[in-house]
Formats: C-alpha cells, sequence, structure tokens
C-alpha cells in the first residue's frame, strides 16, 4: 500500500505540474494588465477542477450562508495541507488574493503567477510581514477579497486540530469593516497532510460558513471575533471527526 500511495503521489504532482505548465501561458497574459487579472479566477477552476478529475477525486463544496461574489470579504480556512489552495480556486465563487508564505513565490512557474495575483510574506521578518499586511489592505480597497490562513501555515502536528489563530485577517476585516468568512476545509489531511509525499484518495469537502459582520467593531474586540471564527470551524471539525479532536486535545494537553 505504501508503494501504490507514493506512485499516486508521483502522478498527482506530475498532473499537478502539467496542468499548470499548460496554462501558464494564460496565466502569464492575465498578468500583464489589471483588468486581465480577474480572469485568473477562471484559470484557477480549471487547472483545479483537472486535477481533481485527473486523481479521480470526488470534490463537494457547501455554502452556509449567503456570499455575495461582488462584495468585498476576508477567508479564513484552517490549513492542513498544500491541496488547500486549489481546494479553494476551485470552490471560490469570486477570485480571492491568499497571503501565503513567500516560498511558494520561488516555485518554478507557480511562483510567477503567485507573485502576480498573490501576496507572498516572510512571517520571520516583522518589515516583510506588515508590507504584506499594507498590501491586502490595498487589494481589499480594490473590491478585492483576501484569504488568510489564520493559524499562520500548516503547524498543527495532530490534524484535523488547529493550532492558535493570529490576529492579521481579524485586524484587517475590522480595520476595513468587511465580513470575515470562515471555512472548514474537511478532508484535505487525509489526502496529504503538509507535504508527506503520499497521496491518499478521499472526497474533498469546502465549507463556507455565514459571513461575520464586522461593521462597527473596534480593535478591542479582535480576540471575541478570532474565537467566534475559530469556534465555527472547530464545532464543523468536531461534528465530523469527534473521536480525532478528543485525541487531539489529549495530546495538546500533555503536552503542555
Amino acid at each position: 500500500m505504501k508503494f501504490l500511495k507514493k506512485i499516486y503521489f508521483i502522478y498527482g504532482m506530475f498532473s499537478f505540474a502539467i496542468l499548470y505548465t499548460l496554462l501558464f501561458p494564460f496565466f502569464f497574459i492575465a498578468a500583464q494588465n489589471t483588468k486581465w487579472k480577474r480572469f485568473a479566477f477562471y484559470l484557477n477552476k480549471i487547472w483545479a477542477s483537472g486535477f481533481y478529475i485527473s486523481t479521480l477525486i470526488p470534490f463537494g463544496r457547501e455554502v452556509k450562508g449567503k456570499i455575495d461574489k461582488k462584495k468585498t470579504y476576508v477567508y479564513c480556512p484552517n490549513h492542513t495541507s498544500y491541496l488547500d489552495i486549489p481546494a479553494i480556486g476551485m470552490s471560490a465563487k469570486q477570485f480571492i488574493v491568499f497571503v501565503g508564505k513567500n516560498s511558494l513565490s520561488k516555485v518554478p512557474f507557480f511562483g510567477y503567477m503567485f507573485n502576480r495575483f498573490h501576496i507572498p510574506v516572510d512571517r520571520t521578518s516583522i518589515k516583510a510581514s506588515y508590507k504584506a499586511f499594507e498590501q491586502a489592505k490595498e487589494a481589499i480597497d480594490k473590491g478585492r477579497s483576501v484569504l488568510f490562513y489564520p493559524e499562520g501555515g500548516i503547524l498543527t502536528k495532530n490534524p484535523p486540530n488547529m493550532t492558535r489563530f493570529k490576529d492579521g485577517a481579524f485586524r484587517i476585516a475590522i480595520e476595513k469593516q468587511v465580513p470575515i468568512v470562515p471555512v472548514t476545509i474537511l478532508y484535505n489531511w487525509k489526502i496529504l497532510f503538509d507535504f508527506d509525499f503520499a497521496l491518499n484518495w478521499h472526497p474533498v469537502k469546502v465549507i463556507y460558513h455565514e459571513p461575520i459582520e464586522t461593521t462597527g467593531m473596534e480593535m478591542s474586540e479582535i480576540n471575541t471575533l478570532k474565537d467566534q471564527v475559530f469556534g465555527i470551524i472547530q464545532a464543523e471539525l468536531t461534528k465530523h471527526f469527534p473521536e480525532k479532536m478528543v485525541e487531539g486535545n489529549n495530546k495538546l494537553k500533555k503536552s503542555k
């Protein structure tokens, strides 16, 4: 089984890379003009759907609240896998600017697209983090929705349990008075946790929860908003993986 998983992983990554390489000329063209960048939304869907079809992975999306594709949001999903990026690209109703680690900008071809359409951030640098924060605010001012992985990366050691959320996404949502959308990505940790070189077959499901309005909120309420978003995602994960969540919580308690 381990051998077959390795073969499946190699095939999946090859499919992922080939599909992107074929689409790269179109990404390149779209990146040349600000007005054309909106076409990246459709290119992302073609790329992601091609990957899921080629790997025979069924894809599901559930929207629990009304999301207006003409409005601006801050999206906050849990994060356990590199497949979280195509999962959002496949399921989103609008083009979303990702705020992600700067190592992605160094990946051949993909890095070019990431730098042109999204916001790389070096979380080890206060200056770089501040710059990314300001770029995210500028994107919102231009009417673009942004996505933060509020855990700050793939940090959990006990998936699907989450780690503590950072403030960035919630600070921007309150400062710009835009709704924040909790997002639960259910099964990607089963398919490809972090980058362990073993791809497992399992259906994908992304759940978009009811947007939380921030109109009238002040910076003093960041922790309240952060806890609310964490609780919504945590409740969804607990509903689907009650035994796993208890196991993870017990491990965290023992490690303290």
